[in-house]
């Protein structure tokens, strides 16, 4: 099967043909690591996630490089205002990479939980200082850049009448020209949309080095350009991130890509929609985001509970990756519900056993999963077809139905593979806190156990105790022919 991507820059859906197959070279703009990861910072993340655990499925060897942003991303506007690292690290009298340490560590943990596969590379900015002046140097030469009192600015109107600057986000720069605001500092450039490719770092500016320029620090579009460039070459597959990143960071990489070597290095851009909260983006400088591990804990006043990180998971891969999804406590007790009806099925399969010809159809299940994965990552529609194959499970598991050994094994083979190996979804879904779920389910087990074993004794008061109290917790207990099942 032939995968087929929405490419954001022709607007239109296109056959993959990678650059290099079966080499494949993959870009995203990881977390700016100066807070904890939010619900914003999950959606990229398990979106590419699947797209790079499905590369890997049809034959592909991917190289997935996302970035961490930790130097040059100001806190007003590209080229405006403090650095958010460097604010938060004057805020807390700590050192930036203290800041830029603590935080990463708390993405990754999120990341592992959410059980999002880490990338091949993952390079910092401030670690590719020297890879950017160099970019800076060549888009000098070209004639598309000027220096001004230390800084250096990217020349978009020269750039304009040569190329087209706005071909992803499909602006043109008279437009752009009418509404940029005045800010402080832009009596440096030419002209208003210019772009900082390198800042003179003020004297109270405590994350700087030495340039050819000045004492400063780079312009924060220039670390993908430069660092893409490194890994992944001159010309490379697919470049991802979130749809507010398309104008103006994504518009100036290609701006500056062009400029340094005379075309884009990115074959296919993809970019996920956002996750919204009253209908408005839920982020940082909104002041509506609920971090990740408020939503692992429940402690927060828009929450009604605790979320597993495999419903959070579950809940971003029910809607298309390019749709908008709006948070509420309603819709993730629904995935919640969902994605346990779907793993307890899974269950269900593995305990079956072939019991002569198939009286339930499972036929084709591979093909339907997979086509739907080749339309443009259509994991809505692989969660349908999973859920319609469960009714079939279900019935054998309850007694109403027979299953050959061939579409037995079919069967666990590709609820396995869609379930696990491509949506990357854990048969886990206990929520605690402390993360010591295996400890959880035994003592649970221990507990039914115990019930179980009133039941044979017919010590009847004992076990409808256990059963009530259970349900009264959240739990719901299932007695079968082989003993028990539960869940929350």
């Amino acid at each position: 099967m032939k995968l087929v991507i929405f490419n954001t820059l022709t607007r239109k859906k296109e056959l993959f043909k990678p650059l290099h197959e079966p080499n494949v070279g993959m870009y995203v703009c990881g977390p700016t690591v100066y807070g904890d990861p939010h619900l914003g910072h999950a959606r990229p993340a398990v979106t590419f996630d699947v797209l790079f655990r499905f590369l890997g499925h049809l034959g592909y060897k991917v190289r997935y490089v996302r970035n961490i942003t930790d130097v040059g991303h100001l806190e007003r506007d590209a080229d405006d205002g403090e650095d958010k690292i460097a604010k938060k690290a004057r805020l807390e009298q700590l050192e930036p990479m203290e800041i830029v340490q603590y935080y990463t560590l708390r993405y990754h943990k999120a990341m592992e939980r959410l059980n999002v596969l880490s990338p091949s590379i993952e390079p910092h900015a401030s670690g590719h200082i020297i890879e950017q002046i160099e970019l800076v140097k060549k888009i000098l030469g070209n004639g598309y850049a000027y220096e001004s009192e230390g800084s250096v600015y990217f020349d978009v109107e020269k750039y304009n009448k040569n190329h087209r600057y706005g071909i992803l986000s499909n602006r043109n720069i008279e437009d752009m020209l009418n509404t940029t605001r005045e800010l402080e500092g832009q009596d440096e450039k030419r002209s208003p949309v210019d772009f900082a490719l390198w800042k003179k770092a003020k004297p109270e500016h405590i994350m700087r080095w030495p340039s050819p320029w000045s004492d400063g620090f780079p312009g924060w579009h220039c670390e993908c350009t430069a660092m893409g460039k490194k890994y992944l070459g001159e010309r490379f597959d697919i470049h991802g991130g979130g749809m507010d990143l398309i104008f103006p960071h994504h518009e100036c990489e290609i701006a500056q890509a062009v400029a340094s070597q005379g075309d884009d290095i990115v074959h296919y851009w993809i970019h996920n929609n956002m996750i919204t909260i009253n209908g408005q983006k839920m982020g940082k400088s909104l002041h509506n985001f609920i971090t990740l591990e408020e939503f692992f804990t429940g402690n927060h006043e828009l929450l009604t509970q605790a979320y597993a990180p495999m419903t959070i998971r579950f809940f971003i891969l029910q809607a298309h990756y390019r749709s908008t999804v709006d948070f509420s406590n309603e819709a993730l007790i629904a995935a919640e519900k969902g994605l346990e009806r779907l793993l307890e099925s899974y269950a269900h399969l593995q305990k079956l056993a072939p019991s002569g010809a198939s009286s339930v159809a499972v036929g084709g299940l591979r093909n339907k999963c997979e086509e739907a994965m080749c339309d443009d990552l259509n994991t809505p529609v692989v969660i349908a077809h999973l859920f319609e194959a469960s009714k079939a499970i279900n019935t054998v598991h309850d007694g109403n139905g027979t299953i050959s050994a061939g579409d037995l094994e079919e069967l666990k083979s590709v609820f396995g593979l869609f379930i696990e190996d491509i949506l990357g979804l854990q048969a886990n879904t206990v929520t605690a806190s402390n993360g010591n779920d295996e400890a959880y389910k035994k003592a649970v087990d221990l507990l039914l156990s115990m019930r179980q074993q009133a039941k044979e004794n017919k010590d009847w008061a004992t076990s409808d105790k256990i059963r009530n109290e259970m349900s009264a917790f959240g739990f719901r207990v299932k007695d079968t022919k082989d003993g028990f099942e539960w869940s929350l």
